[in-house]
């Protein structure tokens, strides 16, 4: 049994894996991306920690607590646990399976005749025994391979939900504060229309007003009054949705920064598209399921080969306890086993066709990801810029239509113009007002959009 259990390691460390090598395929990589607004260079927004991306305190601390207790990411990481878990048990398949066993056994049979008379027996035995199924082809070897690179796929996919919840804490965040300021917008706009209506009245009691400005006037007040529960809605609401993500119970959420004051800078570094093959947890999930799937081939065709098996057993036998262990009570035996696969109806040919199939879809996957990282890099370049430049004439609109407002009351309160004009100069108004809220909250998005696109936010 001895030479038998030596005669595994030899065997081992003399086999072969078959199937096929990994290597990483072809892909189209740009030398910059469209709408790169810097020189492509290794600095990149991506490269940076989402605290320094997002500098509003209380925004960095909703981001924190939602790493702490959303739910996607605490069961993306248990999926990590299962994946540690299956690629021990896949591993344990390489190394031989070891038993230990004892016993003892007592029987007392009664006299049959004066020939046969009564007699006991006490008998004992130890054993150890062993099973290795040897991985001369790297079957094992090969699905070891695959459960580690699963693992990686699994331990990227947890990156990729912590950098789609810091981007989707905040959107979200940022929306609510553009909801606040359009509450705001409406409440003042409220008031000076409820400020002029009285006015109106005013005028209209001397006679130096129609009916038809009262009506006017009151269709002003009732615009701005109807907006503000409509806005009180969207922001419980969006609150409710915010405290969904940090996994808590529906209420109320603090407030830090305006809108205005968060960061938007002008020029944001992309840097270069080859690095994002290495950045974005997407494009190294879908490469590591690649490499599980490569891994795969090598394991169905290894089930085309003989199967190499050892088993063995050596211990101790006696029917003296007290003479157990002894030279005397020494037993083992051991057997080598070999199974060839003769006749499965096509079973393993198809096995092979089918992991080969499997592969190739992960290579498409894989090159399909990439394509669509750098599209998403570009429109969100083209979107820091744009509306950048949108956000810049919709802030000139509302300064202009805060004049026309402003010259029509002058105007009207002097005789000078109807109260037809300053109902149309305060409709533009108040609608330039909530545009540009909306032009700021566009400008802030497209960098949270950039910044995710670039791989950006899993980074601790």
């Amino acid at each position: 049994m001895k030479k038998l259990l030596l005669l595994g390691p030899l065997i081992f460390l003399t086999a072969c894996m078959v199937g096929p090598k990994y290597q990483r395929p072809p892909v189209s990589v740009p030398q910059v991306y469209r709408a790169q607004m810097t020189a492509a260079t290794a600095a990149s927004l991506g490269n940076e920690k989402w605290w320094e991306v997002y500098q509003d305190p209380i925004l960095v601390q909703l981001i924190h607590t939602a790493l702490t207790r959303n739910y996607d990411l605490r069961i993306a990481a248990t999926r990590v646990i299962e994946s540690q878990s299956a690629l021990g048990i896949t591993r344990a398949n390489q190394f031989p399976f070891v038993n230990v066993g004892a016993g003892i056994f007592s029987q007392r049979n009664a006299k049959i005749t004066k020939i046969f008379p009564a007699y006991k027996i006490n008998a004992g035995r130890v054993d150890l025994s062993v099973i290795w199924d040897l991985d001369f082809w790297g079957k094992y070897r090969r699905e070891t391979q695959a459960a580690r690179a699963e693992l990686l796929a699994t331990e990227w996919g947890q990156r990729a939900v912590v950098s789609s919840l810091v981007s989707s804490v905040a959107t979200a965040y940022f929306q609510l504060r553009a909801l606040d300021d359009e509450l705001e917008i409406a409440r003042r706009t409220l008031s000076a229309r409820q400020e002029s209506l009285r006015l109106i009245l005013v005028l209209e009691k001397n006679g130096s007003a129609s009916q038809l400005d009262v009506s006017q006037a009151q269709e002003l007040v009732d615009a701005a009054a109807e907006a503000i529960p409509e806005l009180e809605r969207q922001i419980q609401q969006q609150e409710n949705l915010i405290r969904n993500l940090l996994g808590e119970d529906p209420g109320p959420v603090p407030r830090g920064r305006p809108l205005t004051e968060q960061p938007a800078p002008a020029r944001v570094p992309a840097g270069l598209p080859s690095e994002l093959l290495e950045r974005r947890p997407d494009i190294r999930m879908a490469e590591a399921n690649l490499v599980a799937a490569n891994a795969r081939i090598g394991v169905v065709k290894a089930a085309l080969f003989p199967d190499i098996s050892l088993t063995g057993t050596g211990g101790f036998e006696s029917f003296a306890l007290n003479k157990l262990i002894s030279t005397s009570g020494e037993m083992w035996n051991g057997a080598v086993n070999l199974t060839q696969p003769v006749f499965e109806a096509g079973a393993l040919r198809a096995g092979v066709r089918l992991a080969r199939a499997q592969w190739q879809e992960m290579v498409l996957t894989y090159q399909q990801t990439i394509q669509q990282a750098f599209v998403q890099v570009s429109n969100a370049l083209i979107a820091c810029q744009k509306d950048r430049e949108y956000r810049r004439q919709q802030q000139k609109l509302a300064q202009a239509a805060e004049e026309a407002d402003r010259l029509s009351t002058v105007l009207y309160r002097n005789g000078g113009a109807s109260y037809l004009q300053v109902l149309t100069s305060e409709t533009n108004y108040f609608a330039a007002e909530l545009n540009l809220v909306q032009a700021q909250l566009n400008e802030r998005l497209a960098l949270v959009e950039l910044y995710q696109a670039l791989g950006g936010g899993w980074q601790q």
